[in-house]
């Protein structure tokens, strides 16, 4: 988008809060910039900020509350800029303003330039690959785009009708790992999009006991669980419907048939497909969440960092990916929440 916030990565901006990482005597500098027209804010920031990223299909979100005085004035739509330690963590959009009555403080809600990635439309096109795709719809739609890494491969045809721009660009990139093995992450750095190859963004960070408070652990066959595979194409041509089948009769034995069943509009690269997706489903889905660890500004989704915990049924004790992450600010304190994936753990 044209708007910004112009002039501020100019000046020099004074700290407006301080907090300490807990047991590590580090102390940051927290700023919040909100920008109307061509004054910029520094509001008084009541009970912290929450930062809310997710690894697809959802905005990054920042939750603030501040105290109403006769000076500050600020609308839906006015920019917002969250740094930490000198690292801008957010940038993006007021979006929700609410107060209740009698009371001094406004509860804000803004979202990065991801929110408009809820726009549906229709897009046809062939010969792109994912990363064209974004691309395009970041020119059509007037998005500003940071480092976009070239995906490879080039998918035959995307017929994407009434989507939202989310959905097509994540079944371009969903396409791209069934036939490449590659897994991309978008996400909105600092105002612009941005498009990278997970193996590009592991951390040296360590979760264990001692970094993160207490976590919550599952194991499962109930979600996102097949062991037989299913891909129909309905062959035009020879008035026939092709079947694709994958299936493991050793789990099928063991949990029952578990089955993934799927319409195609093309025979193109079927059978691998369906090989894919029983090496991707055929297993228990483990998810585990992390509380309060020790915040690290690096930490986003799609980020890999080191886990190491005793989980009971089975000990881990390597990376694993971010899929969720809150990063929570109050007072001279900052922890995250983690979502955390990789191998058989899924969100």
């Amino acid at each position: 988008r044209s708007r910004g916030l112009g002039d501020v990565y100019k000046r020099q901006i004074p700290v407006r809060f301080l907090l300490c990482l807990p047991e590590r005597g580090d102390s940051v500098s927290a700023e919040l910039l909100i920008q109307n027209g061509s004054t910029i804010y520094y509001p008084v920031v009541e009970e912290g900020v929450s930062l809310t990223l997710e690894r697809k299909g959802t905005p990054g979100k920042l939750e603030f509350t501040v105290i109403k005085d006769c000076v500050l004035n600020f609308q839906e739509g006015n920019p917002v800029k969250f740094t930490v330690d000198g690292t801008t963590m957010f940038y993006g959009f007021v979006f929700t303003k609410s107060r209740k009555a009698n009371s001094p403080t406004i509860d804000v809600v803004a979202y990065d330039q991801l929110r408009y990635l809820k726009n549906k439309d229709t897009y046809t096109e062939e010969g792109l690959k994912a990363s064209d795709l974004l691309k395009r719809i970041a020119t059509d739609f007037r998005l500003n785009l940071g480092s976009v890494e070239d995906t490879g491969y080039t998918i035959e045809t995307i017929v994407e009708e009434n989507s939202t721009l989310f959905d097509m660009i994540q079944n371009a990139l969903d396409e791209t790992l069934l036939n490449t093995g590659q897994l991309y992450c978008l996400y909105d750095d600092g105002g612009a999009l941005t498009l990278k190859n997970v193996n590009s963004m592991k951390l040296n960070l360590l979760i264990d006991s001692e970094t993160g408070e207490t976590f919550d652990y599952s194991s499962s066959i109930d979600d996102q669980t097949y062991n037989k595979i299913k891909l129909a194409y309905n062959n035009e041509q020879t008035g026939k419907r092709e079947l694709y089948v994958a299936q493991d009769g050793e789990k099928m034995n063991t949990w029952g048939v578990l089955q993934y069943y799927e319409e195609l509009q093309t025979a193109t690269g079927a059978a691998a497909k369906a090989d894919a997706l029983l090496k991707l489903y055929d297993q228990k889905t483990r998810k585990l969440t992390v509380k309060n660890a020790f915040g690290d500004v690096r930490v986003r989704a799609g980020s890999a960092v080191v886990v190491s915990l005793d989980l009971g049924d089975i000990i881990t004790n390597n990376y694993l990916m971010v899929e969720k992450v809150t990063h929570n600010f109050k007072g001279d304190e900052h922890f995250m929440d983690l979502t955390l994936i990789g191998g058989e753990f899924i969100a």
